[in-house]
C-alpha cells in the first residue's frame, strides 16, 4: 500500500500524510450521521471536552463513554449564566469513543481494507481499533488541544498505538489544523494517563519540554486526506477563532502482539471484544 520511500518518511518523520484516501461521498456519509447523532443527542447532564486541564475535567459521564457513543461540548460553548451560547449543532467538539463498533455508518467508514494494508506497513501486524471520535473542531469556538502525544493514553509494552486521522474538511492554518514535531516520535513518553476504577491521574515521565513554533510544522490538508502519526509524536491544534469547522474522524490502533497496559482508560473484554479494521 505504501511506497518504500513513504514507509521512510514514517520511519524519519513519525507521520505521514495521504491525499484523497477517502472519497467525497464516503466523507458525506459520515458527516450526516454525525449530525444526526447531535440532533438526536439530549444535552441534558453531557460533559465538556478538554485537554488543558483533564484531570479536573474527568467526570463519570466522560469515563462511561469509553465503549458507547456520547457528546461532549466546547468549553466555549456555554455563557455565564450556563446556557449554549449557539445551536446544539455548533456547539459540540467531539463525538467518541465507540462509534467504530457500535454505529454502522461508521463502522462502515473504519473498516476499509486499505486500512490493514496501511497499518501493516506502519508495522502493525495485528491491529486493534481501541477508540473512535469525531471532532468538530467549531467555528470560533474550537478548543485548544494541548500538546501531547497518544501513546499517553494507550500505553503499550512496546509502544505500538498508531493514530489515524481522517481530514472530513479542510484542515488549515486558520481552522485549527494540527501541528507536529517530526522526528519528536524518537523521543520518551513525557507522561501516562492512568485509570483505576473511576480514579484518574497523570503520571509524570519526563522533563523534556513540548516542541514550539521553532521546531514544529502545521499538518494542512485537504479533506479526503489520512495522516498517520505514531504514538509518540508530539502534537497539538490550536483554538478555531475562525468562520469555517475543521471536522475530522480519528480512530487509535494498537498491534496486538504488544502488551496493552491495564491501566488505560479503555478497557474491553469478551463480552465487548476490542477488533481491528475488518
Amino acid at each position: 500500500m505504501l511506497t518504500d520511500a513513504q514507509k521512510q518518511q514514517y520511519q524519519r518523520d513519525g507521520y505521514i500524510v495521504l491525499p484523497d484516501f477517502k472519497s467525497a461521498a464516503e466523507i458525506a456519509a459520515l458527516r450526516a450521521r454525525a449530525a444526526q447523532i447531535v440532533n438526536e443527542f439530549d444535552p441534558k447532564g453531557a460533559g465538556i471536552f478538554s485537554t488543558v486541564e483533564q484531570e479536573k475535567t474527568t467526570d463519570d459521564y466522560f469515563l462511561r463513554s469509553d465503549n458507547t457513543i456520547r457528546c461532549f461540548f466546547e468549553e466555549e460553548a456555554f455563557g455565564p449564566g450556563g446556557e449554549l451560547k449557539q445551536d446544539k449543532s455548533l456547539s459540540i467538539n467531539k463525538i467518541g469513543h465507540a462509534m467504530h463498533d457500535l454505529d454502522p455508518v461508521f463502522r462502515t467508514f473504519s473498516a476499509d481494507a486499505r486500512l490493514v494494508a496501511v497499518a501493516r506497513d506502519l508495522g502493525l501486524n495485528d491491529a486493534q481499533v481501541w477508540q473512535s471520535m469525531y471532532i468538530f473542531k467549531q467555528p470560533g469556538i474550537g478548543g485548544e488541544v494541548r500538546w501531547h502525544q497518544d501513546a499517553t493514553y494507550f500505553d503499550t509494552d512496546p509502544v505500538s498505538v498508531t493514530t489515524f486521522w481522517f481530514a472530513l474538511e479542510d484542515a488549515t492554518l486558520e481552522n485549527g489544523c494540527m501541528w507536529a514535531e517530526p522526528g519528536g516520535h524518537r523521543g520518551p513518553m513525557r507522561e501516562r494517563f492512568l485509570r483505576t476504577g473511576d480514579d484518574v491521574r497523570m503520571e509524570k515521565l519526563s522533563d523534556m519540554p513540548w516542541p514550539d513554533d521553532s521546531t514544529a510544522v502545521p499538518l494542512e490538508c485537504k479533506a479526503g486526506s489520512l495522516v498517520c502519526f505514531h504514538g509518540l509524536l508530539p502534537h497539538y491544534s490550536a483554538p478555531n477563532r475562525s468562520a469555517f469547522s475543521r471536522h475530522a474522524y480519528t480512530l487509535h490502533v494498537t498491534d496486538a502482539a504488544t502488551e496493552y497496559s491495564p491501566l488505560n482508560w479503555i478497557q474491553r473484554d469478551a463480552s465487548f471484544p476490542v477488533r481491528g479494521f475488518l
